[in-house]
């Protein structure tokens, strides 16, 4: 005789996707490394690494002058922080498991809960090395004064989002045109090294030179970040509202294209690869 389970309530529901979301997070989250602090480690020298590299070539080239009147290092970290949470979010999305991989055979899972867990590890890997980074500079170097820590921590989820949105583009056109995908995917991250406005100050900036860049919802999160962290720096030529209006709008497109790849998906789709 076959019987059906018992039908769960929607709170019962919400909480059972909820506590699965966490448990593939954390499972994400240990995946880069069997040690979860070595892990953490490893990422917070990434970005310490951006930081001097970047530093470095201001005093080499001569452009400490061109930045925003303050703690000049913490005008650099404003823009590796969320050039490096919006980069993280998005290859952790378009890594996440898709409808033809192994993990999908459970019963539980499914695309809505990889994805989520990919973009909160990322999230988390981020929040806590860049909290630690802050706090090491504020006791060794210069004590840091944020003029609206909300309002940076907002934007600095902005960015997150926004990368989040495209990953889940990416991951949507993956198992269609994955050579594409993992190409375009690059490019993206090569031209955001310098379309991401983290280099220069948007105030300052020639209209011909921010029209190239103005697409970008990443040059609008940097420019609003330091608007919210120095306290004589106000933005003039970007906003926070198109960056999350751009993000929303993805995530929607993104959710549509994943729904429809999961009902197409084969598994024999990647046996050629």
């Amino acid at each position: 005789m076959i019987r059906t389970p018992p039908r769960k309530s929607t709170a019962a529901a919400i909480l059972g996707l909820l506590e699965l979301i966490y448990h593939s997070a954390v499972r994400d989250i240990r995946k880069g490394h069997r040690n979860a602090l070595v892990g953490l480690l490893l990422n917070m020298l990434q970005s310490v690494i951006f930081i001097g590299a970047f530093y470095a070539m201001f005093q080499i080239l001569g452009m400490r002058r061109a930045a925003i009147r303050g703690d000049f290092l913490l005008y650099i970290m404003s823009g590796v922080f969320l050039f490096m949470t919006h980069t993280k979010a998005m290859g952790a999305v378009f890594s996440a498991e898709g409808p033809t991989s192994a993990m999908m055979n459970h019963a539980p899972l499914n695309s809505v809960v990889t994805i989520s867990a990919a973009a909160l590890s990322a999230l988390y890997k981020q929040v806590l090395s860049l909290l630690t980074i802050l706090y090491v500079y504020h006791v060794v170097g210069n004590p840091i004064e944020i003029e609206d820590p909300v309002g940076a921590f907002g934007v600095l989820l902005i960015a997150w989002l926004s990368g989040v949105a495209i990953g889940m583009i990416f991951l949507s056109m993956k198992p269609w045109f994955p050579n594409f995908t993992n190409i375009a995917q690059t490019i993206l991250v090569r031209v955001n090294m310098i379309a991401s406005g983290k280099m220069f100050v948007v105030n300052n900036t020639p209209e011909s030179i921010r029209n190239m860049f103005d697409w970008n919802p990443l040059f609008h999160c940097i420019d609003q970040e330091r608007g919210y962290v120095f306290l004589h720096y106000t933005p003039h030529y970007t906003s926070v509202a198109y960056p999350v209006y751009v993000s929303l709008g993805l995530v929607c497109i993104g959710m549509m294209a994943e729904f429809y790849t999961r009902k197409q998906a084969s598994v024999s789709w990647g046996a050629g690869h």
